[in-house]
């Protein structure tokens, strides 16, 4: 069982970061190559990619909570796979995301473990600096 867990400061305040990071028609510019995500309907998403188990795509489920600034996520045919984001408020204009990633069925050391560390930081690093282009064209 592995747990993985990254923060990363983000270069806006917490409603922008968190209205990028639940966009689910943006999450393919900040997740990691080899996995895509696509709306297919409410609370529902289809994943795909080398990243994803198995072949084909599959079910999983999503919700974003506004008040909270929180999206949380599960595989639905891949029931050892979950995770969660959360924005918090930083200093003045900025703000911080921490990403929390549940694989039941990795182990939390060696080299795929740190394939998911760096899968990880470089997705946060995306976040950022699709955050910044936000922030870029609205001012």
């Amino acid at each position: 069982m592995a747990e993985f867990e990254a923060t990363r400061g983000m270069p806006a305040e917490s409603m922008v970061v968190f209205g990028v990071a639940s966009d689910v028609q943006l999450m393919d510019r900040w997740l990691p190559q080899g996995l895509s995500v696509h709306d297919a309907g409410p609370g529902t998403v289809e994943a795909g990619g080398s990243l994803v188990p198995g072949s084909g795509r599959h079910e999983g489920l999503i919700r974003a909570s506004e008040e909270q600034l929180r999206v949380e996520w599960g595989g639905r045919d891949h029931p050892d796979y979950s995770g969660w984001l959360q924005v918090s408020d930083a200093a003045a204009g900025t703000s911080e995301v921490t990403v929390h990633i549940s694989l039941l069925d990795e182990p939390d050391t060696g080299a795929r473990a740190d394939e998911v560390r760096g899968l990880l930081d470089r997705s946060l690093d995306n976040l950022a600096g699709e955050v910044q282009r936000r922030v870029s064209d609205a001012g």
